[in-house]
Parts: C-alpha cells; structure tokens; sequence
C-alpha cells in the first residue's frame, strides 16, 4: 500500500509544480518531509544537494530516492512513474494548445503570472531548509557556507556540482570535529 501512497504524493507534487523540477521541490518537499514522513528536512536537504550535483532532472532523481528508500525498487518505479507520466502526457496536450493559441493575451498573462508563485515558493523552501542548517550546524556555519557557496558560483564561476561537493566534504570532514 506505501508505493499507492508514492504515487499519490508524486503524482500531486508534479501535476501541481508548473515550471518544471525546481518548481515542484517545494511540493515534494511537502509530500515528502511534512505529509509522509518518508525523510526528514536534513535528509531531503541531502537527497537534494545530491540530485543537483547529478545529471539530468532534478524531480526524477529525488522521485527514484525516496520511492527507493520507502518501497524498494517498486516503490522507485511508482514514484518515477508518477512523476514522468503525467507530465509527459500534459506536455503533449498543453503544446499543442499553446502552440494553436500562442498569440492570446490570456495564455501570454497566464504564463507570466505564474512566475512570482513559483519563486515565492522557491522562497519559502530556502527558509525551511536555511532553517533546518541553523539548529543542525549554527548560525555561524550556516553563513560561512552560503557566503562561500555564493561567491564561489557568482564571482569564481564555479560549476554548482563542485561547490556542492565541497560542501558534502566540509560536513563530513570539518564539521563533525567543530566544538559544540
């Protein structure tokens, strides 16, 4: 019955995560941590930081993780399948009404509008996770990290793969030898 519950969750957070991968983080997030308790906020952060530094879409990775993790291989497939078909079948039917219907300003408005709800979730998952690194490492590491993460990515150019690698190796290696 779990891999009916995965496909249930996926399904919701995909079907509802118009823009694609990021946008439906914050709904796997919800489904995953909150609604299911399949991972905690730390582990989702890991499964996360883990996807982005694979190829490939980001909402198939953390699908085939966590449905893994809970059912096994079954539950891999249930989540992927819930994740991959529903939208592969929307985007075959949404192209081809977009494309007869591209000029209207009601599908131009639509479009642009849904970009600010998209990132004001992106917004709010930062804050739960940001939240989630303070309690586990502090303040004090939290803002060491981020303020290198950025300006290793921003004004180094640093692929985010490698500075999400050296983040992994920070946590596993210094951090755990860091007074309390």
């Amino acid at each position: 019955m779990e891999w009916l519950q995965l496909i249930i969750g996926f399904f919701i957070a995909n079907v509802l995560g118009y823009g694609g991968g990021p946008a439906s983080i914050p709904l796997m997030y919800r489904e995953v941590v909150t609604n299911h308790a399949w991972s905690t906020p730390e582990e989702f952060s890991n499964i996360l930081a883990l996807g982005n530094a694979l190829p490939g879409p980001i909402a198939t990775k953390i699908a085939a993780f966590v449905g893994y993790d809970v059912g096994g291989w079954a539950g891999a497939i249930a989540a992927l399948a819930a994740t991959v078909v529903p939208s592969a079948a929307a985007l075959i039917i949404l192209l081809n009404i977009l494309h007869k219907h591209r000029q209207s300003p009601s599908v131009k408005g639509m479009t642009l509008l849904v970009q600010p709800v998209i990132a004001i979730m992106m917004l709010v998952l930062t804050w739960q996770m940001g939240e989630s690194a303070i309690e586990s490492i502090g303040w004090l590491q939290s803002l060491l990290i981020a303020a290198v993460a950025f300006w290793l990515m921003q004004m180094r150019k640093v692929h985010p793969a490698i500075v999400i690698v050296g983040a992994f190796a920070y946590g596993g290696i210094v951090i755990p030898h860091l007074p309390a």
